[in-house]
């Protein structure tokens, strides 16, 4: 066997029993397992349980506690055995009043307290909890853009490389058919043995770049493997080709306004700074009066189980906090410099997604220009190619002629599969810049 069908039979793999892979598919898989959505989700979930402790603030609180005492305090004891209803008239002697024997108290209280008024506390910090559980849902979005750019990105990559490995096969052969055309002709006495030798060192360079060429499709098939969350062995047999998509529907503007509209990041900014507003004005709320209703029943006993008695109480109460050492002040402030902060990051923001988009857009108009130059030199050195295979082997042309007519060709057919691939990459960014990016996209099609 010769030594590059050697190589090529032990890395080539056999597509039987590969699961056939789209590009809309990869993204779906990736966005079921990928481990930065499960990420994502938990945060989703997590804010939703502060949202439920915020309304917590409106139900009452019931607290339940079990307590033993035992002591010879004369206080103690005289109000235990009220308590426990146990107090008789001996109990009034003075000796046995100023030096009681020790005594036990097991005390079972049950206790309610119910807010009333908290100037807003509770409503307030609710609405702080659901802007929170919002930001959570933009950045579980943002993370599915990221997630899905980044199958697009992994899976072009990979089409890419196995693309770019059969131009470098194909380009092979035809060195390979150089190689024995030289030698024929070298054998009826039209050439000499430099130009075999030439042929020879182009068609190492050519198994050399065949090489690489291998080796990259592996890796950007590992890589694709590990955008969708896939073992990074996992065989896929990509049914997407790597083809031009259509212009973009809109114009530029149009794709900036949806991205100042749309964008994760600006809504968690914008977010963001409700939530300082909210905060600052919770700290204020500490500063008010707070109004709640309590109720208590308890039981005590001499022993665990009997010799006891139980009472209960009701009250309406006020809580005041009038200094605490600046601490309130100090909040107010901090949710002030937070919101001022969130403002400019907004600010910063729109900009940043300006120049995206406008980059997107750029890109994606550069590579169409590309693809239209490629492809007249692509056919072109084709043709340039035929003529001179014929043209040598009529010995009308040098060995330097066609060596370079083949590495040309090579490179033509290279720089537009790398100009097809640029261009289907940018319109997904365009769409991730604007915001718009999800798995029912067109450009994932």
């Amino acid at each position: 066997m010769r030594p590059l069908a050697l190589l090529l039979a032990v890395i080539a793999v056999p597509i039987w029993g590969q699961t056939a892979l789209t590009l809309e598919n990869a993204v779906k898989l990736a966005l079921k397992q990928h481990p930065a959505m499960e990420a994502s989700d938990a945060g989703v979930k997590a804010a939703a349980t502060k949202l439920d402790q915020a309304r917590a603030g409106y139900l009452p609180k019931l607290n339940y506690m079990e307590s033993w005492q035992r002591s010879n305090n004369p206080v103690f004891v005289f109000s235990s055995l009220l308590t426990q209803h146990q107090f008789t008239e001996n109990n009034f002697l003075v000796g046995p009043l100023n030096r009681p024997d020790a005594m036990n108290n097991f005390q079972s209280r049950i206790s309610v307290e119910q807010p009333i008024y908290d100037a807003g506390v509770t409503r307030k910090a609710t609405r702080a909890a659901e802007l929170g559980r919002e930001m959570a849902t933009e950045e579980s979005r943002r993370t599915s853009m990221e997630v899905i750019a980044g199958v697009a990105r992994a899976y072009y990559g990979a089409v890419l490389a196995a693309d770019a490995l059969k131009v470098a096969e194909e380009a092979y052969k035809s060195a390979e058919a150089d190689l024995a055309r030289a030698e024929t002709i070298r054998a009826a006495g039209m050439s000499t043995d430099a130009d075999v030798l030439s042929i020879r060192v182009h068609l190492a360079a050519v198994k050399e770049q065949l090489i690489r060429r291998t080796n990259d499709a592996e890796l950007a098939r590992a890589a694709l493997n590990d955008a969708v969350g896939a073992p990074l062995n996992q065989r896929y047999d990509l049914t997407t080709p790597l083809t031009a998509v259509p212009a973009p529907a809109v114009p530029l503007e149009e794709y900036s306004k949806r991205g100042l509209l749309e964008r994760p990041e600006l809504r968690q900014a914008r977010l963001a700074t409700q939530i300082g507003e909210t905060q600052a004005s919770l700290a204020r709320s500490s500063l008010l009066p707070t109004v709640f209703f309590q109720a208590a029943f308890e039981a005590d006993r001499q022993r665990f189980v009997d010799r006891g008695g139980a009472n209960w109480l009701g009250s309406v109460g006020m809580r005041w906090n009038i200094f605490n050492g600046g601490e309130d002040k100090a909040r107010i402030e901090e949710a002030r410099q937070q919101t001022r902060q969130a403002q400019a990051m907004a600010r910063r923001g729109e900009s940043a997604v300006r120049l995206q988009v406008e980059r997107a857009y750029l890109d994606w108009k550069a590579a169409q220009e590309r693809i239209e130059v490629t492809s007249a030199t692509v056919a072109a050195a084709e043709e340039s190619l035929r003529i001179t295979q014929n043209r040598y082997a009529n010995g009308l042309a040098t060995v330097t002629d066609l060596l370079r007519t083949e590495t040309a060709l090579l490179e033509t057919r290279t720089r537009k599969l790398a100009a097809v691939h640029d261009q289907r990459l940018a319109a997904a960014m365009l769409e991730l810049a604007a915001g718009t990016l999800n798995a029912s996209s067109d450009v994932l099609k």
